[in-house]
């Protein structure tokens, strides 16, 4: 494998390295996320499994990096990252945003390059081919305060810190802003697996929306609900990694 560039590195967080690994799992961040959201995954993944988290410019330590200004470019930039990691089989996991970019990037990864992901974990997020139109990122610093807290996946306290807020908002409504004008271009489907993952009191997508991410792939779908919300797996950890560790082969 070719050692990743220095501006990789910027993308590619590994936070237990595990260079023998079988497979390697993508995670990629919701809007307003960064790679650390996925630093519980890669503790607890088994050894056979390499956890690649990407994170997103904009935020944390990228905070003076522009952030992407819409999905198919940051899916182009995550998938020219990825290809040093291609010489094992890949599973991508993307929670909310995340899970279109990743749709995006399968695609890319297909198409372009013919490598075919051991799967596409969907999380959180309606079928590409089910628009909804959402302007959260056109609404004030409040509004959009606000949503968060609706959804639940950010500490109160750091919603409460105004200094905290102030340095998040600007990468948490360009996230927002890239999710919500995203427009599917039909295309093949496809040819990796495709596992759909919801929380039944999800405000942002409804099982069916979630279930038809099964249009998407020519490969196998699942489906699993679970209880909650839009972040429903904060508190289904367990059930979520061992799908996740099944379909990497180490369950």
């Amino acid at each position: 494998m070719s050692t990743p560039a220095d501006h990789d590195r910027l993308w590619i967080r590994r936070y237990h390295p595990r260079p023998d690994a079988a497979v390697r799992l993508v995670c990629l961040p919701h809007a307003g996320g960064s790679a650390t959201f996925y630093r519980p995954v890669s503790a607890s993944m088994p050894d056979s499994v390499d956890v690649l988290a990407v994170q997103y410019p904009g935020r944390q330590d990228r905070r003076h990096e522009p952030c992407a200004t819409s999905i198919r470019e940051l899916a182009d930039q995550v998938t020219t990252v990825l290809l040093p990691w291609t010489d094992r089989p890949l599973i991508l996991f993307g929670h909310s945003m995340g899970a279109t970019l990743g749709f995006e990037v399968a695609r890319r990864l297909e198409r372009d390059h013919g490598i075919v992901p051991r799967a596409l974990f969907a999380s959180a997020r309606r079928a590409p081919s089910c628009p909804r139109n959402e302007s959260v990122h056109l609404r004030d610093d409040d509004g959009l305060v606000a949503e968060m807290r609706q959804l639940s996946g950010t500490d109160s306290a750091i919603l409460d810190d105004v200094e905290l807020i102030r340095m998040a908002l600007p990468a948490i409504r360009a996230d927002y802003r890239v999710a919500e004008t995203y427009v599917y271009e039909p295309g093949p489907n496809l040819r990796c697996p495709v596992v759909g993952l919801t929380g039944d009191a999800d405000p942002k997508v409804t099982v069916d929306e979630a279930r038809a991410w099964s249009r998407h792939t020519d490969g196998a779908f699942e489906f699993h609900e679970f209880s909650g919300g839009h972040f429903y797996l904060t508190s289904h950890q367990k059930p979520v990694l061992d799908l996740l560790a099944a379909h990497a082969g180490a369950r």
